[in-house]
């Protein structure tokens, strides 16, 4: 039986319909750049200790700086910030002009009005192929109420209501 040839574009459509949260995660540099990108590719690992992860493409103009700085912080975003995300998502900008930010650990930035912040002692990275995966153990976190934005088929939707949902 001939192989079937494997079309990578079918592949990423595939994989598009597992919903998933969005995060914008951000660092900063030695030289005090600040990055940010947007990932629908964070994930939990263990709680003790309490490690998530989450991957970056490996031609993210953001990656160098990411990966040697010493914390990171993810930011699970709200359906309300569809437009950070989309902003995170493109290079060539400057993510933060419009933006006012706190200063986490390793001065990560700190964006505002998310579902959750989790700041990261950036601890080990491993190969994923035209991905690097970031592991990093969650130092400090914080929670407020909200929907999530989530990322469906290569677009951004909102959680359906559940039945009984005011």
């Amino acid at each position: 039986m001939p192989e079937a040839s494997f079309d990578s574009r079918e592949f990423r459509n595939a994989l598009g319909n597992f919903a998933t949260g969005v995060t914008i995660i951000t660092a900063k540099g030695e030289n005090g750049e600040q990055v940010g990108v947007t990932a629908s590719s964070f994930n939990s690992v263990s709680l003790d200790p309490p490690l998530i992860l989450w991957s970056l493409d490996r031609s993210s103009a953001s990656l160098q700086v990411i990966e040697a700085a010493s914390h990171f912080c993810v930011h699970i975003l709200s359906d309300t910030q569809g437009d950070e995300c989309m902003a995170f998502a493109k290079t060539g900008t400057d993510k933060f002009a419009d933006l006012e930010c706190e200063e986490g650990l390793g001065g990560a930035p700190l964006i505002e009005g998310c579902l959750a912040r989790f700041e990261c002692r950036n601890v080990v990275h491993h190969d994923g192929g035209d991905h690097e995966i970031i592991v990093g153990e969650v130092e400090r976190f914080e929670v407020q109420d909200g929907k999530p934005l989530v990322f469906f088929r290569g677009k951004l939707s909102n959680l359906a209501p559940h039945a009984g949902d005011a």
